[in-house]
């Protein structure tokens, strides 16, 4: 049985699930250096990925949109070639408790000229059925609270077990979108704008807020307005719209604004960071005692909200729950994984997914520039070369699914340097206050860490142990704090054998870890688009190191790059040269 899962809408993506096992999921923004948040725009995409599979679109058993926002439905506007279409799709929220799993049947899917009924299932079902689905949970057969919040919705709770799911209630009404929205309001990304949806501008804030400290008499503002605005509203189960939500938390954000003139923004910001982190926790408790009844004590977290760490990670440090689980891909990065198990799960349940988080596009040849010289590169020379200092573009196998570069589409970097990280935004053209991310060595990570527990997909937020601070400090955020992945040494990566070699040479089981990708676009899609950014002087790539070419040597290619750069090695590996170019 092959099901095909679609997502046209932002973050666009295609899935195929095959007999319970995901195939690959290829988001397009990981195609051809596109833009962040792209949307499929041509159901072309869909054949392409098929066929890069060896397969066509008759292979398929079961296409399946997912849903979007619409009154009772969704209106999804598509070309198929050149011929546009309008297919009716199901809408974002269920329109009842039990209807998760109540699909919008379709037809008109036109893919390579020939016609195909879907099933359509709610955006919110993807999200619900992608995270539970993936997780621990349901391999053990057992049932979870699954908390879903997406930019536009208030957060949501649902319960799941493998014979069915249902809502249970909104925690608060407070779209997940406000976190950005106070953002235009106050800080570095203020603007006058009250309709924008940027999705890029809350991962910033998350960092921004290091810069101040939680005012307690600004949290009491936030509470009070709070109030105000929201704590008598008692429409919980759903915004009539996302704008008129959004509207919503501006008048309250605008409402905060005359009374904090005074403070500065960093504070207010982690303030109401900090308010609505309480906020959060503390309706969720409620929320398990209104339903003392339901045996869960595992939760599931998805939807947008899900990549705010903090938030994760109060979460899983109230003692709520015996186990918490964020997939790597809690965004609608996931979206077409999550309609696909919808499918899935309407057959034989929730069932457990067979997935490898590496299942997206894979590498494909590219002709790299002429400036670039490629010789062949072990680990053991890569980690010396890290270890002098030099960041190095890392590309390997299939791309890693979801927004974070984990280790397959990765610049990575020695940490040792107090000045790496200012090196590594300044590349990426980011600002100074943002974090770089530690990939670390699992069985180390509670030594350098707190708590240090395994975390494969860098969804959660760890103190760094003080003792290592000073000799990591590149991976250190301005709070103390590490945004960390953690990876087996014993897995099958080529990253986990890269960073075996680096411990063994110098002694730090960890490496500094960024996405290598053009700023707002999607990771490189290969080593010919790495090459051509340039901002980095190396680029390995299964095996094969490309070098660029200093001025010298671009004129006279004769010149023996390769031994120069080998004796380079030969001297770090013999500790002669371990001075930092930073």
């Amino acid at each position: 049985m092959r099901i095909c899962g679609i997502k046209l809408t932002h973050d666009g993506s295609i899935a195929l699930i095959e007999d319970g096992r995901l195939v690959f999921c290829v988001e397009q923004e990981k195609r051809n250096n596109n833009p962040r948040y792209q949307a499929i725009d041509n159901l072309d995409a869909v054949v392409v990925a098929l066929a890069e599979q060896g397969l066509d679109v008759s292979d398929v058993d079961h296409f399946v949109l997912d849903g979007w926002w619409g009154e009772g439905e969704s209106q999804l506007q598509v070309l198929s070639g050149a011929t546009p279409l309008s297919l009716k799709g199901a809408p974002y929220i269920e329109s009842r408790a039990d209807g998760l799993l109540t699909s919008r049947d379709g037809t008109g899917l036109m893919l390579d000229g020939r016609s195909f009924p879907f099933k359509s299932y709610p955006h919110v079902t993807g999200h619900v059925a992608a995270a539970y689905c993936t997780s621990p949970f349901a391999e053990a057969g057992q049932p979870a609270f699954c908390l879903v919040w997406d930019g536009g919705t208030f957060p949501r709770l649902y319960y799941v077990e493998r014979r069915g799911a249902r809502f249970v209630e909104c925690l608060f009404p407070m779209i997940g979108h406000a976190y950005a929205a106070a953002g235009y309001h106050f800080g570095p990304y203020k603007q006058a704008s009250r309709t924008n949806w940027d999705l890029g501008v809350a991962g910033k804030l998350m960092a921004y807020i290091a810069l101040g400290s939680v005012d307690e008499n600004i949290v009491t503002v936030f509470q009070e307005l709070y109030d105000e605005h929201f704590g008598t509203n008692t429409a919980l189960t759903r915004p009539d719209t996302p704008e008129s939500a959004l509207e919503a938390v501006h008048d309250y954000v605008d409402a905060s604004a005359l009374r904090l003139k005074s403070k500065a923004c960093e504070d207010v910001l982690a303030s109401f960071h900090s308010f609505h982190e309480r906020l959060l926790v503390r309706e969720m408790a409620l929320a398990l005692q209104r339903h003392s009844h339901l045996p869960a004590r595992n939760l599931c977290i998805t939807g947008g909200c899900a990549l705010n760490i903090k938030w994760n990670s109060a979460l899983r440090a109230a003692g709520l729950f015996d186990a918490v689980w964020v997939p790597p891909f809690p965004n609608d990065s996931g979206s077409a994984i999550g309609a696909a198990c919808c499918a899935m799960a309407a057959d034989k349940g929730f069932v457990p997914l067979r997935w490898s988080v590496y299942s997206g596009p894979a590498l494909k040849p590219s002709d790299v520039p002429p400036e670039w010289d490629a010789a062949p590169c072990s680990m053991s020379e890569l980690a010396a070369i890290l270890a002098s200092n030099k960041p190095v573009i890392f590309l390997a196998d299939r791309a890693e699914l979801g927004p974070r570069a984990l280790g397959s589409r990765s610049i990575l970097a020695a940490a040792t340097s107090p000045r790496m990280k200012d090196h590594l935004n300044d590349i990426k053209l980011r600002e100074h206050f943002r974090p770089v991310a530690p990939i670390c060595l699992e069985d180390r990570a509670p030594d350098i860490f707190s708590p240090g527990t395994p975390d494969p997909y860098m969804l959660f937020d760890h103190q760094t142990r003080p003792e290592w601070r000073d000799k990591v400090p590149a991976v250190v955020h301005l709070d103390g704090t590490a945004r960390l992945q953690t990876i087996s040494r014993t897995s099958q990566h080529k990253v986990a054998k890269l960073l075996v070699e680096y411990e063994k040479l110098t002694g730090i089981p960890l490496l500094c870890n960024t996405s290598a990708n053009h700023r707002g676009r999607g990771f490189f899609p290969n080593v010919a688009a790495a090459c051509q950014w340039g901002g980095v002087e190396h680029v390995w790539c299964d095996g094969m190191l490309w070098t660029k070419l200093s001025e010298q040597l671009a004129v006279q290619p004769h010149l023996p790059a390769k031994n120069e750069r080998m004796s380079t090695v030969k001297s770090i590996l013999l500790g002669r040269d371990m001075t930092p170019s930073l």
